[in-house]
């Protein structure tokens, strides 16, 4: 497991319990970012110390080489004076500086191998956090906007709706009541123009009475004559 991945648990063991309380989306928006942000300032100083250690180990690496070959040359010296003695010795410390090297080299190359991770753990990151950065409005806007929603459901599933309806209807029967009142006390009083306007409709009612009579006396002679010219005109063919 990465380094950065053990860093990720630790944020989102940290951010689940900030979540848990959580009132205000632009706050916590806001230190999940923030998290996010310390978590990479911590991997840099880690690979910041990790580079210190590579270079180290490069210098111990190559003093360790230089060791082994200069003691290679002490043992050419030594058998070029006739020196086998001496030449034994200076070969056995030249083979001792060279098996350090190499096992110096090893931790270089896993230290490689660390510091290649702790590069790819901080690019992700770098785009984990301008991500965040880049939907955070959206994010704070469906907090929001669920928050609002969630309120408006517990307003409305709220009993006391129902009673304030039910006092707004009896607050309208009330006004009905007292409107009713005061359209009695005006039953059975009749204005100037009321009284002229039912002398109107009482004319106009006569006017129609008369006119009916008139269509009607019309019709009933029209009827008479019809039957008059038929009786004429069968005694003519008698």
């Amino acid at each position: 497991m990465s380094i950065f991945s053990r860093m990720t648990d630790i944020v989102n063991s940290n951010l689940n319990a900030l979540l848990d309380k959580a009132e205000d989306p632009e706050k916590m928006v806001r230190l999940i970012i923030q998290e996010m942000e310390e978590t990479l300032v911590e991997v840099r100083s880690t690979s910041a110390r990790a580079i210190a250690d590579r270079k180290d180990l490069e210098r111990r690496v190559q003093w360790q080489q230089d060791e082994a070959g200069e003691w290679q040359r002490k043992a050419e010296v030594a058998v070029s004076k006739g020196r086998d003695d001496l030449a034994k010795g200076a070969l056995s410390e030249a083979k001792k500086s060279a098996e350090q090297s190499e096992s110096l080299h090893g931790e270089l190359e896993i230290l490689n191998s660390t510091l290649a991770k702790l590069g790819d753990d901080i690019s992700a990151l770098q785009e984990k956090i301008k991500d965040a950065k880049a939907r955070q409005n959206a994010i704070i806007m469906r907090g929001k906007a669920a928050h609002s929603r969630l309120d408006v459901r517990r307003t409305l599933s709220d009993h006391n709706i129902d009673g304030a309806i039910s006092r707004f209807e009896q607050y309208e029967r009330k006004m009905d009541d007292l409107e009713g009142q005061i359209e009695s006390y005006d039953l059975g009083q009749k204005s100037l123009a009321d009284e002229i306007s039912e002398l109107e409709d009482d004319e106009n009612v006569d006017a129609m009475l008369e006119d009916l009579k008139a269509r009607m006396a019309s019709t009933d002679g029209a009827k008479e004559q019809a039957a008059g010219g038929s009786v004429a005109s069968k005694q003519d063919k008698q």
